[in-house]
This record gives structure tokens, sequence and C-alpha cells, in this order.
């Protein structure tokens, strides 16, 4: 017997046997664990966005305080004067 008639077998035995018992409380800790899991994700999306926008509404206020885009005034050579 070949090694995928073997598995094929033994595949086919597990399938006909008796099959396992399942606890009595399975599918309602299975939600309650589906539920938590989406709270918590629904939860750090919120943070994230919250945090994301924070960031966003911190860097217009810094950009409109200290406006980067102006050039500085240079002060590397003396202004003209008396010319």
């Amino acid at each position: 017997m070949s090694v995928p008639d073997r598995k094929e077998a033994q595949v086919r035995r597990l399938m006909e046997g008796p099959y396992p018992v399942v606890p009595a409380g399975l599918a309602a800790s299975a939600a309650a664990r589906g539920d938590r899991l989406l709270r918590r994700r629904r939860a750090l999306r919120r943070a994230g966005w919250t945090l994301l926008c924070a960031a966003a509404v911190a860097f217009a206020v810094w950009a409109s305080l200290t406006r980067p885009w102006e050039v500085p005034p240079s002060d590397v050579s003396p202004p003209l004067e008396g010319w």
C-alpha cells in the first residue's frame, strides 16, 4: 500500500467510526469568544482612527503656527544701505 492509499484508508476509518463527543458549552463559549474578538477589533480600530485624527490636527496646528512653507529671512549678508 502506498502512502496516499494508507492515508486515505486512515481517513475513511476515522469518518466511518463513532464521532467524538462535543462538550456541552462549546458553541456558547465560541460565540462569546467571537464577540470578545469583534469588540477588541472594533476598539482598536476606533483608537487607531482617533490617534490618526489627533495627529492630523496636531500637525495642522503646528504648521499654522510655524509656517514651514515660508522662506526664512536671510541673515548671511548685511542689508545694502546708502547706495
